[in-house]
């Protein structure tokens, strides 16, 4: 009986490296790594080995024949992305680690970062003997995303943090928590005192929505939801007050606004024994928030959630999901390929924007695009777009989750147009393009905030060979002028560490 890939899914390919006979796609070296929501089983070649399903660190592997009732369309899925492609697929080129990696000198190297990104470039940098790694964290508790960003009820995916522990405790790492880079330590410290450092600071800014009333209480970042309810030491524990809030109205339609909408409207019990905040549990429990609004600009074939997300919300028992938007988008969602993340809401109701809901639910408005805020001190309502007219939608909450992008940080070269540091590869350039000796950068602050937490691991392999490739021209005797060009470079503008 073959294995199938289910929700949990990471995307970051460990199951691959384990498989003997190449039955899970796509493969880093194949056009669709990193576009599709899963990775996929290919039922004709499974030999039923489960090498995969010891290899994956969120438990997203099983056999179809263990399939619970509401996960047998995984079995479909995997099936169906074969449907057009050859029972075998062939091998792609292997890859090797740098060819010197076992000649290599003993390298000490700075993480700033112990996210999902910074854990991937540490694991690929530990498997050279002699390295040495030394995480800095402006925050007390090492993690991350993988800790601060994941649902506490996504107890699948937040197996990812396990995965990383044994890292955090290698007898060739140091943690640094508490400790901010740009302030408490500047950049160019850490150059000097490290042999490379390595950026993983992610994306922390919100995308700008530039509408009247943006600016109103009441308008918040789902950021900050996301913060409130895991406990994150940036977000008050009243940073979110439910009290009269019956609609919330989300603006973006990615798997942060659909975790948003899970958290709003769960049974309070069933959060109960999670990771959940205290303090949002609590909130959660005194204020029942009846409907919530999930607006997407675009229409369904364009949904930028993903399958496993949306499936979540649809197969929840005692919350109705509906769907609102132009004549005949039942009809388009229905159409829908199995694959595509819209068509789990295949024969959702639709309704009306605004109409009165009779009992708890979720409406995915598509084809609504927020045009203005409006209310005296706060939020009473959302002028939403519908073609040539408006629709105002009374609402008392507005939560933002349309993408993030980085920050600059003194010192180091910043894109402001990507909202990315200036890389290429994973190597930080400066303004001109010349390659920061040592600097290299990972994960969202290097690509973007785009992907989930498993696809940092390819991205950290290729930083991780870049910095392990440079080693050999710049050695541990660094040449002649290096940390004067380090300086000049990044910059000396900031106060030396204390």
């Amino acid at each position: 009986m073959p294995f199938a890939i289910t929700q949990n899914c990471c995307n970051d390919a460990s199951c691959l490296s384990v498989c003997p006979v190449n039955c899970i796609h796509p493969t880093p070296d194949e056009p669709d790594f990193g576009k599709t929501e899963l990775l996929y089983i290919d039922p004709r070649s499974c030999i039923d080995c489960g090498a995969c399903a010891d290899a994956c660190p969120v438990d997203a592997i099983t056999r179809v024949s263990r399939l619970t009732p509401d996960q047998q369309i995984y079995a479909d899925i995997n099936a169906d992305y074969y449907k057009d492609k050859p029972a075998v697929a062939e091998w792609g080129a292997p890859r090797f680690p740098v060819a010197t990696v076992n000649e290599l000198p003993p390298i000490d190297i700075a993480i700033v970062g112990t996210g999902p990104a910074a854990c991937y470039t540490a694991q690929a940098l530990l498997r050279v003997p002699g390295t040495n790694v030394t995480f800095y964290d402006r925050l007390p508790t090492a993690g991350g995303l993988a800790r601060y960003g994941v649902a506490p009820d996504h107890l699948g995916t937040r197996r990812i943090s396990e995965h990383f522990r044994g890292i955090f405790v290698h007898p060739r790492v140091t943690m640094k928590l508490g400790v901010e880079v740009g302030k408490d330590v500047d950049h160019v410290e850490l150059a000097r005192k490290f042999d490379s450092v390595g950026y993983a600071v992610g994306a922390d800014k919100d995308r700008a929505l530039e509408i009247p009333g943006i600016d109103l209480d009441g308008s918040v970042s789902a950021r900050t939801l996301v913060g409130w309810y895991t406990g994150h030491p940036d977000v008050a524990a009243d940073a979110i007050d439910l009290t009269g809030v019956d609609r919330v109205t989300i603006v973006g339609n990615g798997n942060v606004a659909l975790d948003a909408a899970r958290i709003l409207t769960a049974d309070p019990d069933r959060l109960d024994g999670t990771e959940i905040a205290p303090h949002a549990l609590a909130e959660l429990r005194r204020h029942r928030v009846r409907e919530v609004v999930v607006l997407a600009r675009r229409g369904p074939e364009f949904a930028a959630f993903t399958r496993s997300e949306c499936k979540a919300l649809v197969d929840r028992a005692g919350v109705d999901v509906v769907v609102a938007g132009p004549d005949g988008i039942v009809d388009a969602i229905d159409r829908l390929p199995l694959s595509a993340p819209a068509s789990a809401l295949a024969g959702a109701t639709q309704v009306e924007l605004g109409s009165q809901a009779h009992a708890r639910r979720i409406v995915f408005a598509f084809g609504r695009a927020p045009a203005a805020l409006h209310g005296s001190d706060s939020v009473q309502s959302i002028e939403v777009g519908v073609g040539e007219h408006a629709v105002e939608l009374p609402t008392e909450l507005v939560l933002l989750a349309i993408g993030y992008r980085g920050t600059p940080s003194p010192g180091i070269p910043f894109d402001d147009i990507s909202g990315t540091i200036r890389n290429v590869g994973g190597r930080i350039t400066a303004a001109d393009g010349t390659p920061v000796p040592g600097c290299y950068v990972v994960g969202w602050a290097k690509r973007g905030a785009t992907g989930g937490i498993g696809d940092n691991k390819i991205d950290a392999e290729e930083t991780a060979e870049a910095l392990l490739a440079d080693v050999p021209t710049r050695g541990l005797a660094r040449p002649v002028g290096w940390y004067g060009k380090v300086s000049a470079a990044l910059g000396d503008r900031v106060s030396r560490a204390r």
